[in-house]
């Protein structure tokens, strides 16, 4: 079905009627597969659908633009487009619809997304790349409006860094940087502030990137009067049009139905963007919608007659289909007897679909309905039983939750039962949920041997005399390496470059590697993620610095529904192993403090989040994530830059081992567990508890995502017996995460004599000043009298009370 031609040269009549033909042929099937998804829906085959109608033409053109080793970065009106590269089948447009999660029938997800979310594969099953230089590439579509936006900068701008930084291998990822990063989005969306961000951050970088606009004049049913100034985006965007003395963007404008016009508009631009690294917007007006947004609801609740009217004589595919005829390439009566083939071919894939979705889960419930008859047979209750099981086998498309839940309500009826035949059905639904679990459940993190969680841990070692040097001065000295040994990697974020950050960790690497390696960037958070993402996507080893931990909330989204999913939404299938960089915990002030902690570990799952409490394990923990394939933040402390630290001899061979905790004083009373910045103040608070008798045992978190994965904290707790949670976040927040880890996941209350406690801020966001800090974190006094407490109620004689 793919229909990229070679334009450049001149092609005969017949051939340019191949090629017309072809398209259309590729239009129709595209709004064949969205009416019959429409129908599958509402006859609750599939949950939900948001379909491509109305867009089919100019997708076609942008096709025949795009490049093997381009990428797209679109949304979910894009199957035409997805159907012309050849990445989409009929019937894997079905199996999305359907949720199936055999990753080779529904390549796009294996029914993780809802249908019209798309992909192509980087990634071989072992985790290594792909040619992405020999395929046509599409980063993985997300669902939140103008979400793809940031993700398209970063795709646009690792062609500008394969061009022009020397010492790259390339292979398998640029031919010189050749590559086009191809956006799509709807007119509604370019509303949101994360359009605009990336339209300015565009401009600046001059990076290769053409932004289509598929604008029908609705947001659902909210029309672009209420949505865009002047009700026309490009009219907005006037500005920010290059000039002959100014960078900027080119913008382009044409109809949405006028086929030959879209193609030399979308080569235009594509010559644009390739050769002169200039990002171009399309704005593709006049195109309509023909069975609304979604399913959720009808267009004529909302469209006025006129307005249905002129939708239907200006639909994209019957203006091709016009120009057809009137163009003299084939008659009427042609087109007929294809519209009537691609029906019948739309049917008979859609058909093929459903029964192979279905197959299995049927064989499942058959083997189901075997069981029950024998457990209802051995069962005081045999009488419920098989009135579940003729319940069920009136099912005539079963899901595995028709399946499951009927096998586990008849476990109910077996409670005292010591049977076979229990054991048999009781086994059974364990062996199902350890088969189909991982079809819902895997690729949270990798999978294969690059895992980060694998990479083993290589402690600093000491030269006798070593130099004590501030904290920063190791960071400095560690990325030095790094940008040494590693040419693909590149910091970039705010301050980062001429100064070195605003804590000098980066002192004098831009003068070093130049400025696109070390960059500074504007004040835009989401896009500073959207380019670690992007370029991630296509090999790049990006660090993009957040300056401090507070501003990630402005890029959380993007951190949350694209980096975070970007392995588990594509079944291992993509990958962008970025490293935010950023620095939080106890600086000043409502804005200034840096502990959202609970926020992001529940936002975030997907991605590492590491809390190291000095700049030499922040340095190892660099390091071995540049081992790795997972995404991951690491919080540095903010108040340790100046601290002063040994220089280790090993530094650039230090790896800070993830999921790991690190006992950092052992004892006997009580386990106290924190990290960060706090954690210092609790090894200082130690020695006095230590002065009047009680001895307790410090464990450093180090790692949050993932947790204690040997689960040393609980052998701690285990000699101690009791347990003290000490955190800087709100109550509820990051303590209540560990402590579910520990009494949860490890099991820890068997060995507690004591009501597990946390010692967290107070609910509101800390106040400005030292006054500030102690009244509203944890202080050392906080701690003693906490840990005190705890002992006095314990043993009041030896611990009399305190106040």
């Amino acid at each position: 079905m793919q229909t990229i031609p070679d334009l450049k040269n001149n092609i005969s009549f017949e051939d340019f009627k191949t090629e017309v033909l072809n398209d259309y042929k590729i239009a129709i099937t595209s709004r064949e597969c969205s009416l019959l998804g429409r129908r599958e829906v509402l006859t609750g085959k599939a949950k939900f659908g948001i379909f491509g109608d109305g867009k089919e033409v100019p997708q076609l053109a942008m096709a025949k633009a795009f490049l093997k080793g381009d990428w797209r970065s679109g949304y979910y009106r894009d199957q035409t487009f997805m159907m012309a590269i050849g990445a989409l089948t009929i019937e894997q447009f079905f199996a999305g619809l359907y949720a199936n999660t055999n990753l080779e029938l529904e390549p796009m997800s294996a029914g993780r997304q809802m249908g019209g979310h798309f992909v192509t594969h980087s990634l071989n099953d072992n985790g290594s790349w792909k040619d992405l230089t020999k395929q046509y590439n599409s980063s993985a579509d997300i669902s939140p409006t103008a979400g793809q936006m940031p993700r398209l900068l970063g795709l646009a701008q690792a062609s500008k860094i394969y061009r022009q930084v020397d010492g790259i291998n390339t292979n398998n990822f640029s031919n010189k940087g050749n590559e086009v990063a191809w956006g799509t989005i709807g007119n509604a969306s370019t509303s949101e502030g994360l359009f605009f961000e990336t339209i300015n951050a565009a401009g600046v970088l001059q990076v290769p990137m053409v932004i289509s606009i598929w604008d029908d004049e609705y947001g659902i049913s909210v029309h672009a009067k209420h949505q865009t100034t002047k009700e026309n985006i490009s009219e907005v965007l006037k500005g920010f049009q290059r000039n002959n003395e100014q960078k900027g963007l080119e913008i382009l404008r044409v109809k949405g139905w006028d086929y030959p016009n879209l193609i030399e508009t979308y080569q235009e631009a594509s010559t644009i963007a390739r050769e002169e690294h200039v990002p171009v917007l399309i704005h593709v007006l006049e195109l309509t919608q023909p069975q609304g947004h979604s399913t959720s609801g009808s267009h004529e609740r909302y469209k006025n007659a006129e307005r249905l009217d002129w939708e239907s004589k200006n639909d994209c595919n019957a203006k091709m289909r016009q120009w057809i005829i009137e163009s003299g390439i084939v008659t009427n009566e042609a087109l007929i007897e294809i519209e009537r083939a691609i029906k019948r071919d739309v049917r008979e894939a859609k058909k093929n679909a459903w029964t192979t979705f279905l197959k299995p889960i049927q064989k499942e419930q058959q083997e189901l309905l075997s069981i029950l008859t024998q457990v209802a047979s051995s069962s005081v209750n045999g009488v419920f039983i098989k009135k579940l099981k003729n319940s069920l086998a009136t099912i005539d498309e079963p899901t595995r939750k028709d399946i499951l839940s009927t096998a586990r309500k008849v476990l109910r009826y077996t409670i005292g039962d010591i049977s076979s035949e229990k054991k048999l059905l009781s086994n059974w639904v364990d062996a199902l949920f350890e088969k189909a679990q991982p079809k819902f459940s895997s690729h949270l993190y990798s999978e294969t041997n690059r895992s980060n969680i694998l990479i083993k841990e290589v402690k600093p070692s000491y030269d006798d005399d070593a130099q004590v040097v501030d904290g920063r001065i190791i960071l400095r000295d560690n990325f030095d390496a790094i940008f040494q040994n590693h040419p693909e990697s590149l910091v970039f974020g705010e301050d980062t470059g001429n100064i070195g950050d605003v804590n000098q960790g980066l002192e004098g690497l831009q003068e070093k590697y130049g400025e696109l390696r070390v960059a500074d960037v504007g004040i835009r958070e989401a896009t500073i993620i959207g380019q670690g993402i992007g370029m991630a996507l296509r090999g790049l080893r990006p660090i993009a610095e957040i300056q401090y931990l507070d501003y990630i909330l402005y890029a959380i989204q993007i951190i949350s529904d694209d980096l975070a999913t970007t392995h588990y939404r594509t079944k291992g299938k993509q990958k962008a192993p970025l490293i935010i960089r950023t620095r939080g915990h106890r600086l000043e002030g409502i804005w200034h403090s840096g502990s959202q902690m609970g926020g992001i570990l529940n936002l975030v799952r997907g991605i590492h989040v590491l809390v190291p409490r000095n700049m030499t394990k922040a340095a190892g923990f660099y390091n071995t994530l540049l081992q790795g394939d997972d995404p991951a933040i690491v919080v540095e402390c903010l108040n340790g830059y100046r601290l002063k630290e040994k220089l280790p001899n090993n530094l650039t061979d230090i790896k800070t081992p993830i999921g790991v905790v690190e006992t950092v004083k052992e004892g006997t009373d009580i386990t106290l567990v924190s990290y960060g910045s706090t954690l210092r103040i609790v090894e200082e608070t130690a020695k006095d508890l230590l002065s009047i008798g009680i001895d307790v045992e410090i464990i450093d978190v180090q790692s949050l995502l993932p947790f204690d994965l040997k689960h040393d904290i609980v052998k701690s707790i285990a000699k101690t017996n009791r347990v003290m949670i000490i955190d800087e976040d709100v109550p509820g927040g990051a303590s209540a995460y560990i402590l579910n880890e520990i009494l949860n996941t490890q099991k820890a209350f068997k060995y507690l004599d004591s009501e597990p406690k946390t010692l967290t801020a107070k609910a509101h966001r800390p106040a400005y000043g030292n006054d500030g800090d102690y009244f509203s974190k944890p202080s050392a006094e906080d701690i003693f009298e906490a840990v005190y407490e705890v002992m006095h109620e314990l043993n009041p004689a030896d611990f009399p009370k305190l106040r």
